[in-house]
């Protein structure tokens, strides 16, 4: 068969363009003295949300955020006569991927971009969430698997209507 006659190969419907760390800070505020006084592993809560923009009018290529933020406080100790525990440590990070979108059903949009892009950025942002505060000198923060599907249908009915993806 010659090469003329051969189908040209299908688009996929998802395309990776590009992951990278879009933001990232680490603080110790207490440093050097939290590392002498801190006796017992740190209370750790974890904050994260997924943000999606169009990142060109008129293209079917979108910005996909996960913005992750770890704070430890030291639940044996609180601040200077105050009752709110003393922090160890604050972790942000915003890890972004770009991806192109081909030939999704207009109702598919968004559930690729709030559940299946977070779900291929997720592994690459614990990794880096986890050596930063290892090397951040704590033991290392592992976040736990993340039901997307959940996040996303719980802001749907927090908000009473469909999810709105930015547009740039």
């Amino acid at each position: 068969m010659s090469e003329t006659n051969q189908a040209a190969p299908a688009v996929p419907p998802l395309v990776v363009n590009i992951q990278y760390v879009k933001d990232l800070s680490f603080e110790v505020p207490g440093a050097p003295q939290i590392f002498t006084t801190l006796r017992a592993q740190p209370s750790v809560a974890i904050n994260l949300d997924v943000q999606a923009r169009r990142v060109q009018d008129g293209q079917n290529v979108y910005e996909v955020s996960l913005v992750v933020r770890a704070e430890a406080t030291d639940p044996a100790a609180t601040t200077n006569g105050g009752t709110a525990p003393l922090p160890v440590f604050v972790a942000e990070l915003t890890y972004a991927g770009v991806f192109t979108l081909n030939g999704l059903p207009d109702n598919a949009v968004e559930p690729v971009l709030l559940v299946e892009c977070p779900r291929i950025l997720f592994p690459f942002a614990r990794n880096i969430l986890s050596d930063v505060t290892r090397d951040g000198g704590f033991p290392p923060v592992l976040l736990q698997p993340i039901d997307f599907v959940a996040l996303w249908q719980s802001r749907r009915a927090a908000t009473g209507q469909p999810e709105a993806i930015a547009t740039a």
